[in-house]
């Protein structure tokens, strides 16, 4: 079984339906745990008369500190981190566990396929709002709307064993408000020897599109990659490129970079750019 850890910030209508989703279209018995930002818009009164785990904050802490806190609650072997504004296909979780039991080992990293109706790994438009959300037609006709099976994934919806969670220390909290915090927690992960790093076609969310991310917060948002340079000596968009290839064809765990001309190149552009960054 799972810990879903879920940080929310006043997004009480779109939590609604990422709940309803993991309460309607799980097969197993998962346990759910939220850590509530602020909740002044009902979320706190929600969840109290839910069953559902959660932590709690005045204020905003960010999302890394948010999921750490909320994390030291779970309770399963595996730990999988959503977004509030995720809505959960059927068998979700089957198909994630099926995933887990044929590898075999905790060193991986799995994540889904984002259907969004402006971006994501596959573009369809089922409603931009809650309100507008077309439940329905979504569950109609998601089974036929694919992409791949994709490497080196760096988004949520995303699962790791507790174990490895624990040996990397969770989310690097100098990320908050989570700008880049994605790619770190991958570089980590790479650090202690995973390669698994895979993207799961058949395991699909319809994602409303960050809506928690783009609210205004007592967080400076675009610092995330000058973190990620500075503390890696890298870029995430080199990181990504060279070491997760992300986004290609799943071909089994990937390897060390190839040391190529333009692998050399944009090498020594990051070095460059890490030393005039502040």
């Amino acid at each position: 079984m799972i810990s879903i850890i879920i940080p929310t910030y006043n997004n009480l209508e779109y939590l609604k339906i990422c709940i309803k989703s993991l309460e309607k279209n799980s097969f197993l018995k998962n346990e759910l745990i939220l850590h509530i930002n602020d909740g002044s818009d009902g979320t706190v009164d929600y969840i109290k008369n839910t069953s559902y785990k959660y932590t709690q904050s005045k204020n905003n802490i960010g999302l890394c500190s948010s999921i750490n806190k909320a994390a030291k609650l779970s309770s399963f072997k595996y730990l999988l981190y959503c977004h509030d504004d995720m809505y959960f296909c059927p068998n979700w979780d089957k198909i994630l566990i099926d995933e887990v039991n044929s590898i075999n080992h905790d060193s991986f990293y799995l994540s889904g396929t984002m259907i969004e109706p402006n971006s994501g790994h596959i573009k369809y438009n089922f409603g931009e709002t809650y309100d507008k959300f077309r439940e329905d037609e979504f569950l109609s006709k998601y089974i036929n709307i694919n992409f791949y099976d994709h490497q080196g994934s760096h988004f949520a919806p995303h699962l790791v064993t507790k174990k490895m969670w624990d040996k990397v220390g969770g989310f690097s909290e100098e990320f908050n408000p989570g700008i880049a915090s994605d790619p770190d927690f991958n570089m980590k992960l790479w650090k202690e020897g995973v390669r698994l790093f895979k993207g799961l076609n058949d395991f699909k969310v319809y994602h409303f599109g960050s809506v928690t991310t783009r609210k205004k917060t007592n967080f400076t948002q675009n610092r995330g990659d000058r973190t990620f340079l500075k503390k890696w000596g890298i870029t995430t968009k080199f990181f990504k490129k060279y070491y997760l290839r992300s986004k290609t064809r799943f071909n089994g765990p990937l390897s060390e970079p190839k040391v190529t001309l333009g692998f050399i190149l944009g090498y020594l552009s990051c070095k460059i750019q890490s030393i005039f960054t502040i």
